[in-house]
């Protein structure tokens, strides 16, 4: 039986119809999504990365470890960048821990736990898109200068072997011990910054304007500075470096830290124990004392002086011998304002003058009466859970009146200013930024 030629055109034309209609339907559930929807989709992506980039172009990070001697601290600086303005801080984070890095020198594998606890704190706080352009500084001060070079370069060498696991922009030369010069040349920032006086960091000295400013002193274990500007006659305001007894808006003192010159008033040497069962004895101890203290390694075994002479008297005859020629007085500190940290504000809550958290004003005259009170009440066999305040305040009020403060001149005791806690770290942290982006390097 033989088909007609129409009817085979016809079931020909029907199979074609039916395997188009077949291919069709599986190149459509194939195929990617229509052409106006892609772009929708690509373009919401982009404004999602542009406004993440946005975010991240606006702020800056940079982590600073202040290697103390007597602990060590974090400070996470959030920095607000806008285009021809100067950095503006948004937020500070701070941590402490003790003992200070020095603490470790004979085993600097056991330094690793608190720099790894320090660190957690910068991961915790700098978002983790952020971290490989947050520069990640160590500086050294006092503690670390006191101590013998290698043993010094061993902990060193370990900070940066944690610290280049750690993600954060870094580089081997971020770590390092901070020249006593340097301490004073960044410590001016902080406290012109944060009452909206700008200033540029220069290697050579800090520029700024004409706005009055305020003086800080800083009073640490090793070292203590003093710091401030003054106007010349063109209206700018200069700070320039010097070092023990040059009469300049900044000056560091090395070895005149409370706990270097606690050692001095003792009779002791920076870095050199006592031969065989040999004592430090003091008449800034109360007469009935006897007891250990360790310091940069080094532990003596201290007492009072026998009875009979006055503790203040003899004890501030002590101090200003120590003091002797080491300090000069500063031309103009009585007519600054002045804002004074650490040391001079642990010594003022000990005596009650200043809330511990909230801080406050004090006079000059209020660590001499200070010292006075606490030295005749140990006489009598008082503060005995205080053995060196005696010597400390004594020490605190020579001081301040060899810098040529007088005795009515108030100081104001803070830890933070505008939240920002109060240090060298905020203006070498400025410093390294700056050089990270101009050099690849701090």
């Amino acid at each position: 039986m033989r088909f007609p030629k129409l009817a085979f055109l016809f079931m020909f034309v029907g199979c074609l119809v039916v395997y188009l209609t077949y291919v069709k339907r599986h190149y459509d559930d194939s195929k990617p999504p229509v052409p106006d929807q892609l772009p929708q989709r690509r373009m919401d992506t982009r404004k999602q990365s542009t406004s993440a980039q946005v975010v991240n172009e606006n702020f800056q990070y940079g982590i600073m470890f202040d290697a103390g001697s007597t602990g060590t601290r974090i400070h996470v600086f959030k920095f607000q960048i806008e285009p021809n303005e100067a950095p503006k801080l948004a937020h500070e984070t701070f941590r402490a821990i003790k003992p200070g890095l020095s603490a470790y020198a004979d085993d600097p594998e056991k330094s690793k736990e608190g720099l790894l606890e320090l660190l957690k704190v910068a991961r915790d706080t700098i978002p983790e898109t952020l971290w490989s352009s947050s520069p990640l500084i160590l500086r050294a001060t006092a503690g670390l200068r006191l101590l013998p070079g290698e043993k010094a370069t061993i902990l060193l060498d370990k900070v940066r072997e944690v610290f280049s696991e750690s993600l954060f922009l870094y580089r081997p030369d971020s770590v390092s011990i901070m020249d006593g010069t340097d301490e004073g040349t960044v410590s001016i920032t902080p406290v012109p910054y944060v009452n909206n006086v700008r200033f540029v960091i220069k290697k050579s000295g800090l520029h700024g304007t004409d706005t009055p400013t305020v003086g800080m002193l800083d009073l640490g274990g090793g070292s203590t500075q003093i710091t401030f500007a003054l106007q010349d006659e063109v209206s700018h305001v200069h700070a320039y470096i010097c070092t023990y007894s040059c009469n300049s808006p900044i000056m560091n003192y090395l070895g005149l830290g409370l706990m270097s010159s606690r050692l001095a008033v003792l009779g002791g040497i920076e870095g050199q124990p006592l031969a065989g069962p040999q004592e430090l004895v003091s008449p800034c101890l109360a007469p009935d004392y006897s007891g250990q203290w360790e310091h940069a390694e080094v532990l003596y075994t201290v007492k009072g002086q026998k009875a009979g002479e006055p503790i203040y008297e003899t004890c501030l005859t002590k101090v200003e011998k120590m003091i002797y020629k080491r300090v000069r007085k500063i031309e103009g500190v009585k007519d600054m304002d002045f804002y004074a940290f650490s040391y001079y504000y642990d010594r003022a809550v000990d005596l009650g003058l200043i809330d511990e958290s909230t801080g406050g004003t004090v006079r000059v005259s209020d660590y001499i009466e200070g010292a006075k009170k606490v030295c005749n009440n140990m006489s009598a066999g008082g503060i005995k859970e205080s053995p060196f305040l005696c010597l400390d305040l004594t020490y605190i009020s020579v001081l301040l009146q060899e810098l040529d403060f007088p005795p009515d001149k108030e100081l104001k005791l803070a830890r933070q200013i505008n939240n920002v806690e109060t240090s060298w770290a905020l203006g070498a942290t400025f410093y390294c930024i700056e050089s990270f982006h101009k050099h690849g390097t701090c």
